[in-house]
């Protein structure tokens, strides 16, 4: 490979972080929740997905590759911290948030989001998780912007159907947050 065709591949990848920046920084602050820790976890997983920028053959599958490195990258940190925890003699005094309506929910939405088809599934998580456009996730699904409206409707029905099949007791959890 020559230096210009190098240079030439450095510059296009300098090009996706500029346009994908806020994007991916948004993704990497609902992996971590420290805005410092994010934007370490999201230079790390650019770092690591410059080194393999020409593997990835279809660029408009970029954010999903970066996606998959931040969530890898949190995992090996998370470990590494597990690892160096020690124990201690006293345990100090701190109150604990009960998160326990927490988990409830993000158990019930991965429970009902089961119920949807694959497509359902990408539009949703597109479209709300990841904030895109109705017409940005046409793109990336290779879709028509109306199958996406479309798509999107019957998904949410049916995630509303789901919900409230799980009778009065996982439906107030779900709404309780809001």
């Amino acid at each position: 490979m020559s230096a210009h065709t190098h240079r030439d591949q450095g510059l296009r990848f300098e090009d996706y972080v500029r346009i994908r920046h806020d994007t991916l920084m948004r993704s990497a602050l609902r992996l971590v929740a420290d805005p410092l820790d994010a934007q370490d976890l999201l230079q790390t997983a650019l770092l690591r997905t410059y080194r393999h920028w020409d593997r990835i053959a279809d660029k408009r599958l970029a954010d999903a590759y970066l996606r998959r490195v931040m969530i890898n990258t949190r995992t090996e940190w998370w470990r590494a911290r597990k690892l160096q925890e020690l124990p201690t003699e006293q345990v100090p005094e701190t109150s604990v948030e009960d998160v326990t309506e927490q988990y409830a929910d993000h158990a019930l939405l991965m429970d009902v989001m089961r119920a949807l088809t694959r497509q359902q599934r990408s539009v949703v998580v597109l479209r709300y998780w990841e904030r895109m456009s109705t017409d940005a996730t046409a793109t990336a699904l290779g879709m028509a912007p109306g199958t996406v409206k479309s798509t999107l409707h019957r998904a949410l029905a049916r995630l509303r159907e789901e919900v409230q099949s799980r009778g009065p007791d996982a439906v107030s959890v779900a709404a309780g947050r809001r």
